[in-house]
C-alpha cells in the first residue's frame, strides 16, 4: 500500500527528491545521466499500456530516488513481486525504506538474470529501465541489454526512456539499433515534452 501525502508533505517529498539526485549527479554523473529527476507524466508515459496488476514479476534497473518506483506500486497487483537493482548505495538505502515492498538489490542490471532466477519465478513479465543508455560504453549497453532479453518471459516487455536531446547521439542512435535487433516490436512513444529535460519512452516486447 502507498501512503497518500498532504501537498505540503509532497512538496517537502520532492524538494528532498531534487536534492537527492542532484547529489547523485555529482557523485557520478555518468552513471546519473541527468540533473534531476524523471516527472510523474514520463513515469505514467512508462508504465502506459502496461498490465502490470497481470504481472508475476516487475524489475526495475536504476531506480534511483524512486521517480518510478511509485507508478510502478499503483499499477501493480496485490501478488506482483516486484525488484529492482540499483547501484548507488545510498539509494538503496533510501528506497527500501521508503518503498517496503519492493525487492531492493544493490547490485548491477548485468545481474538481472541471476536474480530473477532466484526469484523461482522463470522469467519477468516486465523490465523497467531508468538506465541513462546513452552515456554508457556500447560493450555496456549490449551486455545488459542481452541481459535483459535473456530475463524476460516470451511477450515479456522491456520499456526504457531517451531524452530528446541527446536522441541523434552515437551512443542513442546505436541504441535504437540494438533495441531493434533484440525484440520483435519496438514502439516509441510521443514526446513527453512536461519533463526535465522532454524524453521519450521505448516499449519493446520480446
Amino acid at each position: 500500500m502507498i501512503e497518500s501525502r498532504s501537498p505540503a508533505r509532497r512538496l517537502r517529498a520532492g524538494v528532498r527528491e531534487q536534492l537527492e539526485f542532484l547529489r547523485a549527479f555529482l557523485r557520478a554523473p555518468m552513471r546519473t545521466g541527468a540533473v534531476c529527476p524523471s516527472s510523474r507524466l514520463l513515469a505514467r508515459a512508462m508504465v502506459a499500456g502496461s498490465r502490470l496488476d497481470q504481472a508475476r514479476l516487475v524489475v526495475e534497473l536504476g531506480p534511483g530516488t524512486g521517480a518510478f518506483t511509485r507508478v510502478i506500486l499503483e499499477a501493480v497487483g496485490p501478488q506482483t513481486r516486484v525488484l529492482a537493482l540499483e547501484l548507488d548505495e545510498r539509494a538503496v538505502a533510501r528506497l527500501r525504506q521508503r518503498y517496503p515492498r519492493v525487492e531492493v538489490i544493490h547490485d548491477s542490471a548485468e545481474a538481472l538474470p541471476r536474480y530473477v532466477e532466484q526469484s523461482g519465478l522463470g522469467h519477468a513479465d516486465y523490465v523497467i529501465s531508468g538506465l541513462p543508455w546513452a552515456a554508457m560504453p556500447a560493450e555496456a549497453q549490449t551486455r545488459i541489454m542481452r541481459n535483459v532479453v535473456a530475463a524476460l518471459a516470451p511477450g515479456g516487455v522491456f520499456t526504457t526512456f531517451a531524452y530528446l536531446h541527446a536522441c541523434g547521439s552515437p551512443a542513442a542512435r546505436r541504441y535504437r539499433l540494438l533495441l531493434s535487433t533484440l525484440f520483435r516490436e519496438k514502439h516509441v512513444s510521443a514526446v513527453v515534452w512536461r519533463n526535465v529535460p522532454p524524453a521519450l519512452v521505448y516499449r519493446c516486447v520480446k
